[in-house]
């Protein structure tokens, strides 16, 4: 199991300003190699702290992280070995000089000065990432795409064994966001590299990582892979922040037809088909949101409001009535008596 590890935290701690609600507290966690994991949670659950204490940018209060089974040694001003392997690029930019063209930017990231040397990798790396085209551009005139790929180019140069990525899409649109995100996967496969992403959107995590680490108020609460989390989520705040949902009361679920046996009920948007009226319950149509190939209908019936996934466009307008069949529910929280 070892040898598949590239980095991993043993009971690490860290905290801001002595307050224990901040950063993270006795995490332990294991990073695969080769493979990409994310790492999700709510605003502020410590999500970028752990991703600093990973790249070694921050020294933990307590605890240890381990690269290769070696202690992690913190980022000074001075390049280590562990430095060079291990690349992080935010989503702001700061590294980058907004007025050098983006050849310039890129090379920048080699620890040498030969010139052959650096033609070679710099030309290599704009490739890679399918920009070589924009070499002689001014990074500040650049699109927020076409930023990301000229910085996550930079970070590659040297061929990392580990690359983080805090917030890679956040200001990528969603045309750019899918073809960086295909380059991503591809450059795991083809050069093994270790990737570890910070993100608020599901749908990046679920389509890109091969583990996610669920993190809640400073703690590691669920990890496994995206499918596993995805179906079968252990806690209701893993459902949340993982897939558009309806969160119900045991009593408000009765309504839909459901007798739970716990406090609260959790229902996938996907998990509701619009059916024919007949005998049954009706629901009113209260909003119909375009998602594009298919719509998102929000449906009420006795002040309980549930999601619902229609792929029937404009079949059903805002004031119809509905019937519904409920496929699947999760259940959460205290079991009732």
């Amino acid at each position: 199991m070892k040898d598949d590890l590239i980095l991993e935290t043993i009971s690490v701690t860290k905290n801001f300003f002595g307050d224990k609600s901040s950063g993270v507290n006795n995490i332990t966690v294991f990073i695969p190699k080769g493979k990409i994991t994310a790492i999700v949670g709510e605003s502020g659950s410590g999500k970028t702290t752990l991703l600093k204490l990973l790249s070694g940018a921050m020294k933990p209060d307590s605890g240890d992280v381990f690269f290769h089974g070696q202690p992690l040694p913190v980022r000074t001003a001075n390049f280590t070995a562990a430095q060079l392997a291990i690349t992080m690029v935010s989503q702001d930019n700061t590294d980058m000089d907004m007025h050098a063209n983006v050849w310039d930017n890129v090379s920048r990231g080699l620890p040498t000065e030969d010139a052959n040397y650096k033609i070679q990798k710099t030309t290599q790396a704009l490739n890679l990432l399918g920009i070589y085209e924009l070499r002689d551009q001014p990074f500040g005139k650049l699109s927020g795409g076409e930023k990301q790929r000229v910085t996550i180019a930079k970070a590659l140069i040297n061929r990392p064994e580990v690359l983080m990525l805090d917030e890679p899409f956040n200001q990528v649109d969603a045309a750019y966001r899918e073809s960086l995100q295909h380059d991503m996967r591809q450059i795991v496969k083809e050069w093994g590299v270790t990737v570890i992403l910070v993100s608020h959107d599901p749908a990046e995590l679920l389509s890109m990582a091969d583990e996610l680490i669920v993190i809640k108020e400073g703690e590691i609460v669920e990890y496994g892979s995206p499918e596993i989390l995805y179906h079968d989520p252990k806690l209701l705040y893993t459902a949340k922040i993982l897939v558009s949902c309806s969160e119900l009361t045991a009593a408000q679920a009765k309504v839909c037809g459901i007798r739970s046996k716990r406090g609260t009920v959790v229902i996938y948007a996907e998990h509701i088909s619009i059916t024919t009226l007949g005998m049954g319950p009706k629901w009113t149509v209260k909003q119909v949101l375009f998602k594009g190939f298919f719509e998102e209908l929000i449906i009420e019936r006795e002040e309980v409001t549930l999601r619902v996934i229609n792929y029937a466009r404009r079949k059903h307008p805002v004031g119809s009535k509905v019937g519904i069949s409920i496929k699947k529910f999760y259940e959460f929280g205290k079991w009732l008596s």
